[in-house]
């Protein structure tokens, strides 16, 4: 049965994912939150929702106890909070992370140029890469209320096709990711519509 951590449980994706985590029979989840009152527990038998920020270690250290998958969905100060992330994984003994980041971070996208808007990404996504955690880096397009479930991958070194893709996309992704033992291990991967 795994135990899923959610950072930045009260962000539009993480918030679309959770339902899809919890159509998982045998998951129970962990959802950190910097205001938990802003956040109604789903399902309490299964759920337990913790007030906190990334940055205090002691305080994320204990949120990842009995934690098998940890799946941060966050904005700010990213590479800090990737190397908070990390080293509270590393002390809590915790190898797996799904990290959201976003597409063009290695000026991947045809035809796009992005500004400095994409630095907290590409940074916090250079920090994980230098780990040695058994990390998932997800940089999906721009997202849409789509209920279709139809996306595609793209390798990092490879062009990313496409500009768009459903939340419910990325939460079928983010679901079988953090469910599936040895899926994209040590990866980069884009997501857009397929």
């Amino acid at each position: 049965m795994p135990h899923i951590l959610v950072l930045g449980a009260n962000g539009q994706l993480a918030r679309n994912t959770i339902p899809f985590l919890l159509e998982q029979g045998d998951v129970t989840l962990t959802l950190y939150l910097r205001r938990a009152n802003r956040m109604a527990n789903p399902d309490s038998s299964r759920v337990r929702i913790i007030e906190g920020d990334v940055l205090d270690r002691t305080q994320l250290e204990a949120a990842m106890q009995g934690v098998d998958v940890v799946y941060a969905n966050l904005a700010g100060a990213m590479a800090q909070q990737a190397r908070s992330i990390i080293d509270a994984m590393r002390a809590v003994g915790v190898k797996r992370l799904i990290f959201i980041s976003s597409m063009g971070i290695y000026g991947e996208v045809p035809g796009e140029k992005y500004s400095s808007i994409l630095d907290p990404y590409r940074d916090s996504a250079a920090v994980i890469e230098a780990s040695d955690l058994d990390y998932t880096i997800l940089r999906p397009g721009w997202f849409t209320r789509d209920k279709t479930v139809s996306y595609q991958l793209t390798q990092k070194g490879e062009p990313f096709r496409g500009h768009d893709v459903s939340l419910n996309s990325l939460s079928d992704l983010i679901t079988k990711l953090a469910t599936t033992d040895g899926l994209h291990l040590r990866s980069s991967i884009g997501v857009s519509h397929a």
